[in-house]
């Protein structure tokens, strides 16, 4: 309708004219309106689709270039980021109290409090006494012929000496009778693999310098170069194998009963490539971790197990003696065990519900994230884990009922806010997701109110395999199925050592020192006094008091 009419010419229009000409514009407009409204529904979509994409983005950079701590706004909770901080971090005030010696060097860990002066506590460390004494002939010159001596001003000053090898050379007497004939030998200990050069203490350092301090064998073979010892990784590699198959594997195999003792087990997994496992290169396989409930089990236990793959088959196996509850994160395989086992509970971590949040307000900053329903996501969860942190120190059933009262009431209010809120957020962006999971999750995430001893967390579980991800950033991928088996065991001992106060090195060399004599022994009962919380162990194995 281009053209256009004056005033005159529509007043000489009868009445049906002006009605069919108001419909016709009437439907006009309104067919501009719904082409204008649909072009408003695809903008308003670009827009969103803009939205995620911008949101996803700088949750990479994030990722890529943040920091990987998830901070929670509770008073007195110490952050991942501020534990594990470098040197310039700390160093917020540039005057520091130096420590006293016997701050760095305290007494040796026991259960009970030790008691004691300090020169007791410092009983079994190393002393070399330095004197500092003036000549008979500068005492004559400033005191003259008559003079006395004070009792010594003394300090202390804490030295360190570079790893240094020595070489054993065993000398076995041979005897021979008059008659000849018979000939016989004196006692030769039983050997670390025998035939090797390889001793408890060598082959300890390996395994704590690789599976404590995550340093790669190749490494650990230049710096060896360094001290004149030219020792192959292939060397070391073959030794550390054959220990944890034929030695280490006893302990981890009793330990692996010992874990069904708990009645909480926290479980979790992470991606590592074996390079010659018969598959394509890039594979992945998996490093699978259980251990006891950090906070209401006295003997930790961290297990390792290596699987070519993360399917419901492996924790099958591994649980299929266990009755209890295993906290988890969400993952689907977990649920499905629960689902074929009356005897077993899975629960769900509240860390993994609100990692979405977490990942929105550290995108978009501490300022602007006031008021997202992310922001008030995390503060509602915060609320829980405060509370959580007061009842840390009751018994099982204190803080079950506790929580009955006090934590309940939070996450009845949490779900309902989530489920008000759900349809007002994209379901593809990082809140909508975080809403999605914590629904799904809702009946796992629930578990711990009504058992005292469930934590409210799988934080443990991850810390335990934390070592693990460090050495795998160093070394990227295990050779073979046989290596990766080794080190799941060589893990398992060494996050159990530090879980129990024990020093790893240490301990294992005392291992290697003692299981060898002891392989012949059917009953294993010999394996009672190398548990990693046994009274039998010697006191260089136990860690320093902190």
């Amino acid at each position: 309708m281009d053209k256009k009419y004056s005033e005159a010419e529509l007043n000489s229009f009868n009445k049906a004219a002006l009605i069919s000409l108001f419909l016709s514009v009437q439907t006009m407009a309104g067919e501009l309106s719904n082409t204008v409204t649909a072009q408003k529904e695809q903008l308003n979509q670009m827009n969103q689709k803009l939205d995620l994409l911008l949101e996803q983005l700088n949750i990479s950079k994030q990722h890529q270039f943040g920091r990987s701590s998830e901070k929670m706004d509770i008073a007195g909770q110490l952050s991942l980021d501020e534990c594990f901080n470098e040197a310039e971090g700390i160093m917020t005030n540039k005057y520091v109290l130096e420590p006293e010696l016997e701050q760095i060097c305290p007494s040796p860990y026991t259960r009970k409090k030790a008691k004691g002066k300090r020169e007791q506590d410092l009983k079994d460390l190393p002393v070399k006494v330095i004197s500092h004494e003036l000549s008979e002939e500068e005492l004559l010159s400033r005191l003259g012929t008559k003079w006395k001596r004070l009792p010594d001003e003394v300090y202390k000053r804490l030295a360190f000496h570079p790893a240094t090898f020595e070489v054993e050379e065993h000398h076995v007497a041979v005897y021979a009778g008059m008659d000849g004939q018979t000939i016989i030998r004196g006692n030769r200990p039983v050997d670390l693999l025998r035939n090797s050069i390889a001793t408890p203490s060598l082959e300890a350092a390996i395994m704590n310098s690789k599976y404590v301090n995550a340093i790669p064998l190749y490494r650990l073979e230049q710096e060896f170069a360094r001290n004149d010892v030219n020792l192959s990784r292939q060397v070391m590699a073959n030794w550390t194998i054959q220990c944890g198959e034929r030695y280490l594997s006893l302990l981890y195999d009793r330990l692996h009963q010992e874990i069904y003792k708990c009645k909480v087990l926290q479980a979790d997994e992470t991606p590592v490539l074996v390079s010659k496992d018969g598959r394509a290169a890039g594979s992945k396989s998996y490093m699978w971790v259980y251990r006891t409930g950090k906070m209401y089990h006295s003997e930790p236990i961290v297990l390792y197990e290596y699987q070519r793959t993360r399917n419901t088959s492996h924790p099958r196996e591994f649980l299929k003696d266990y009755s209890g509850t295993v906290v988890t994160d969400g993952y689907q395989v977990y649920h499905t065990l629960e689902k074929e086992r009356e005897d077993l509970k899975i629960a769900g971590c509240w860390s993994h519900a609100r990692r979405h949040f977490s990942n929105v307000t550290k995108t978009l900053g501490k300022e602007k994230s006031k008021g997202t329903l992310a922001n008030d996501a995390l503060k509602q969860i915060a609320a829980i884990y405060k509370i959580e942190g007061m009842l840390k120190n009751l018994t099982a059933e204190e803080r079950k009922q506790q929580r009955q009262l006090m934590v309940k009431p939070l996450v009845d209010a949490f779900f309902a806010w989530i489920e008000e809120h759900q349809s007002t957020v994209l379901p593809k962006s990082e809140t909508g997701k975080g809403f999605t999971y914590c629904l799904n999750q809702e009946k796992y995430l629930r578990v711990f109110l009504d058992d005292g001893n469930v934590p409210a967390d799988n934080n443990a579980a991850e810390g335990a395999i934390r070592g693990f991800c460090i050495g795998k950033a160093n070394w990227h991928l295990i050779d073979t199925i046989d290596g990766a088996k080794a080190s799941a065991i060589i893990y398992s001992i060494a996050e159990t050592a530090k879980a129990n106060h024990l020093k790893p090195y240490n301990y294992f060399e005392h291992l290697l020192t003692e299981i060898p004599k002891h392989m012949d022994d059917k009953s294993l009962d010999f394996l009672n006094n190398l548990l990693p919380w046994s009274e039998a162990l010697p006191e260089s194995c136990k860690k320093q008091k902190q």
